[in-house]
This record gives structure tokens, sequence and C-alpha cells, in this order.
């Protein structure tokens, strides 16, 4: 299995046994954030990101500077060449360059598959518009993974902005991956989009639904978004059905045990603070889980491990 040299533009892209295989690499990098590694030592990672980002564009950083390599960024429009029209083909074409890797965020769906296309190193997509964000979706694997022990056999349940949220639409392909149900949980005009939901089908058994308190009970996993303001082409809409789903104590009380809520993150009020304190909270953890498993990915992709 070679991962050297590969594009992550879609989940789509990778069949269940290299996502196992990925996650198993996540694990073997653990120990590596508490020590020092040069398995990268002299590759350098660019990190172009035209649109806001904390976790995803840090936790590369942190995971190319942990395996002994380093980085250079572009972390907004207007402290680039875009900002005086250069278009995304000549950045990368630039960038390439200066880099072994781009890891890229952009406002348009189809973005990363384009810089893929034209460029000569790996292109990772950090998220595309409203369509993917793949990375993310490895990481949300390896959060259940190392939870529960396993994936195959769990009910889990994505709740929220199914529509616009690129987050969900990752994972419920990289879930689809697995013999789990998968219960979509949204207001009517927020349901998951049908390309995915078709595709997801052919797969696994999906339960749409507006109820969350029928679905707590039968439940392992709560994967909790936010309502995606930015992409809502009339935020009159956004005002009308925000606040929608609010999780909190109280929400949980017919929960599983054992069920664990998590969240991609930036919270907004979906999440109330108080569920931080419970054992059921795994969001802030799925931070950490997300550096090793990024840590994988460069490791693969720039050849330090097969």
């Amino acid at each position: 299995m070679d991962f050297e040299g590969r594009d992550i533009v879609s989940i789509r892209d990778y069949n269940r046994v290299e996502v196992e295989h990925i996650l198993e690499i996540a694990e073997l990098m653990e120990p590596l954030t508490k020590s020092s590694s040069d398995m990268l030592k002299g590759k350098i990672l660019a990190n172009i990101f035209l649109e806001p980002s904390t976790r995803t564009r840090l936790s590369f950083e942190a995971a190319i500077l942990r395996l002994g390599g380093s980085y250079i960024s572009i972390s907004e429009a207007r402290v680039s060449a875009i900002e005086k029209g250069e278009n995304l083909v000549d950045t990368i074409r630039v960038m390439e360059n200066y880099v072994d890797i781009i890891i890229l965020r952009h406002s348009l769906e189809g973005a990363a598959r384009l810089a893929a296309e034209v460029a000569y190193i790996p292109i990772i997509n950090a998220g595309s518009g409203a369509g993917e964000h793949p990375t993310q979706a490895l990481l949300d694997l390896y959060t259940i993974k190392k939870e529960y022990g396993k994936i195959d056999g769990l009910n889990i349940a994505i709740l929220g902005d199914l529509k616009y949220g690129r987050t969900t639409h990752s994972l419920a392909y990289a879930l689809s991956l697995f013999k789990t149900t998968l219960y979509f949980v949204s207001p009517e005009s927020l349901k998951m989009r049908g390309e995915v939901l078709e595709d997801v089908s052919k797969r696994v058994k999906v339960i749409e639904t507006k109820d969350v308190p029928e679905i707590i009970p039968k439940i392992d996993v709560l994967y909790v978004t936010r309502m995606q303001k930015e992409r809502f082409p009339d935020l009159e809409v956004y005002e009308k059905i925000k606040g929608t789903y609010r999780i909190n104590r109280n929400s949980l009380r017919n929960a599983k045990r054992n069920m664990i809520v998590m969240h991609p993150l930036p919270r907004i009020d979906e999440i109330a603070p108080e569920v931080d304190q419970t054992p059921n909270s795994k969001y802030f953890k799925q931070v950490w889980y997300g550096l090793v498993t990024r840590m994988a990915l460069l490791s693969l992709v720039l050849g330090a491990i097969k």
C-alpha cells in the first residue's frame, strides 16, 4: 500500500483498507506528540487558507513541526498576490516551487480538485466550500475508534446543518465504509444533500429525522455541527432556524452511559457548556486526535512511512 505522493481531496478516493491503515499509523504517531522526530526533516509544508481556520491550519503546522519539518503559510487572501487578482492555478504553480506539500482551504467547491490536477506535488483538501473536508472525517473516525475500540456495529447520529456542512458530507461517506447505522438529524431545509444521501444509502442503513429525543437512547455517537451561517444564501432563513437544536445535560438524560458527543468545532450555541463536564463530551479530545491523524497523513503522503 503506497500513499507517497497521493492527493487527499475526497474521502471517496480511499477504500476501507486504506482508511484503516491511516488510522493504524495515527496510533503510531501518538508517542511522537510527547517527544521529537526527524522523519520529515527537510520537508516543507505550505498552508494556503483562503477561509478562516483555527484547528485545521494549526494542527497541520503542529504536525509538520512534531515530525521535524517546517511550514510557510498564506492565512488570508489579502496578504498574498491573490488580493491582486492572481488565480488559484497560478498560486498553486508558484507555491509548489517552494514546498513539498500544499494544504488548501478554499471557499469554492472543486477548488482542491482543480489544485490537485495542476500541481506536481501532493494537495490535501482542508475544506472546499460546502463540499468536503476529508481530513476532518479521518480524525473523526480515529476519535470513534479510540473511544469505542471499533467503528463497525455502531449507531451514529449526525446532527445540524447537513446541507452546507462539509464535515458532515465527508463523515457520512467515511462511515459508509463501515458497518454502521446512520441517523441524519436536521431541519427540513438543511437535510443531507441528495447526492450524499443516495451514495451512502447504497452501503449502510440511513434514517432521516428531525427528532433528537427519539434517537438519543439508540445511538452510540452524537456528532453535532453548527449552522453554517456563512454559506446561507439568505440570512433571513438562517435567523429563522438558528438554535433549532441545542444539546444540554437534559438532552443526554436517556443516552447510553458510554455514548459520546463529538463536534468538529467551532461551537456556537448548539452544545451547552455544561456538557463539557460530562463523560460524554469528546470534542476537545477530538482536537488532539486530529493532530495525530494529520501527523499520520503527512508521514504517509511524504513517504516517511509506508
